[in-house]
């Protein structure tokens, strides 16, 4: 029997711990995404940043891991950025930006710190802010929204936001 403090919320969706995700505004399609729950927040694998002005920066949406030329640029606001030390001890500016992200049916505004994931598998790291209140996260599942495809990017162009 299942304990009183176990019950689960209904309205939550069930993911995998790796799924394949859509951000819409930005054109991006097909991106692989790693839940994290001991992560707070969301890091999307990117290069070429660079800031047009106080309040926007641009990048490019690295889409495929093996090759990292292939790619979306975009131009975001900027929500925020900060300083971060790396464990080698390397100094960095991170910015923060947001966009509505898609997981099967839902979609939601997520903030993602802008990254190197060079090393990683997965282009997109989803933190518990991005997870709370919408999913609930199956740690021996994967893909379940659908299968992995070749990420790819729609017909149009440069995007701002």
């Amino acid at each position: 029997m299942e304990s009183p403090k176990k019950r689960k919320n209904p309205s939550l969706k069930k993911i995998g711990w790796k799924e394949v995700i859509d951000l819409p505004e930005w054109g991006v399609q097909s991106l692989l995404a790693k839940a994290d729950t001991g992560a707070r927040g969301s890091a999307i694998d990117v290069t070429q940043i660079e800031r047009v002005s106080e309040s926007k920066v641009k990048f490019k949406v690295v889409l495929d891991r093996k090759d990292r030329a292939n790619g979306r640029e975009v131009v975001a606001k900027v929500l925020r950025s900060s300083r971060v030390r790396s464990s080698n001890g390397e100094v960095q500016e991170r910015f923060v930006v947001r966009t509505p992200m898609q997981i099967g049916d839902d979609i939601h505004e997520v903030d993602f710190s802008l990254v190197n994931r060079k090393q990683m598998i997965c282009r997109v790291l989803l933190g518990r802010l991005a997870l709370a209140g919408h999913f609930l996260v199956d740690s021996d599942a994967k893909y379940l929204h659908g299968p992995r495809k070749k990420p790819r990017t729609s017909n149009k162009k440069k995007l701002k936001t």
